[in-house]
């Protein structure tokens, strides 16, 4: 027996936390019974639906693996019922159905992990494994020394404790600063809560870097594959 979350990760149909909010939603059926949040299934002999579709485990199925330079405006999630744009509208290249790692929300751009490899998502995705990212952050103002070495501290926001790894100053220009923020955690908007916490104001954020992977001249809306070598340091990561 296994987890329904997981088995629809093993699948390559979906993320583990993509898979619960289904379950949640009334979209999966086990043998024709509405399925649970925490419920088991025996890949041999149950029959798994989602959205009326069967989700099987295929074997032969290679997990595929892609970069994507998200821009402003797109969510990331396969659909959205308030009718925004989501990254999959993005894909046309790519045939088959991957979902993303993580999150970055609307208003952010920049570095994003698309695959069917549950596993690894997990792995990226879990606060326990720590992946550091990189992001550079354009403030709408300029932020003094003081204020960096906040930005950098413990600060609790709506009982959350968060807490950036670093926080660098890049560049102060004409009432705006350009700085460099790197996170483990990655938790809902942690950056702008963050630096908001501080009265800072964020003006555009954009992830570089997962890891040692980074986005490099990879342009705005574009997606390419991984290359091998960045999906073996990916599987390598602890």
């Amino acid at each position: 027996m296994i987890r329904l979350q997981k088995y629809f990760s093993e699948c390559g149909a979906m993320s583990r936390r993509a898979a619960e909010t289904a379950i949640a939603d009334g979209r999966v059926t086990v043998n024709g019974e509405t399925a649970v949040i925490g419920q088991s299934v025996d890949p041999e002999r149950d029959t798994v639906l989602l959205d009326g579709e069967p989700v099987r485990r295929d074997p032969r199925k290679k997990p595929s693996y892609y970069m994507l330079n998200k821009p402003r405006g797109y969510i990331t999630s396969l659909s959205d019922e308030k009718g925004r744009k989501c990254v999959t509208e993005l894909l046309s290249g790519v045939s088959e159905r991957v979902y993303p790692v993580g999150r970055l929300d609307y208003n952010s751009e920049g570095l994003l992990i698309l695959t069917n490899d549950g596993e690894l998502t997990n792995k990226l995705t879990h606060p326990s494994h720590g992946v550091k990212k990189t992001y550079v952050v354009i403030a709408d103002s300029v932020v003094s020394d003081e204020q960096i070495v906040r930005l950098g501290e413990p600060v609790t926001v709506d009982g959350e404790r968060m807490q950036a790894d670093s926080v660098e100053l890049i560049s102060v220009g004409d009432k705006r600063s350009v700085l460099r923020v790197v996170l483990s955690e990655g938790k809902n908007r942690e950056i702008r809560r963050i630096f908001e916490a501080n009265g800072v104001t964020v003006r555009r954020l954009k992830r570089v870097a997962l890891g040692r992977l980074e986005l490099g001249d990879l342009k705005k809306g574009e997606v390419r594959p991984l290359e091998k070598e960045e999906i073996a340091y990916l599987k390598r990561l602890k």
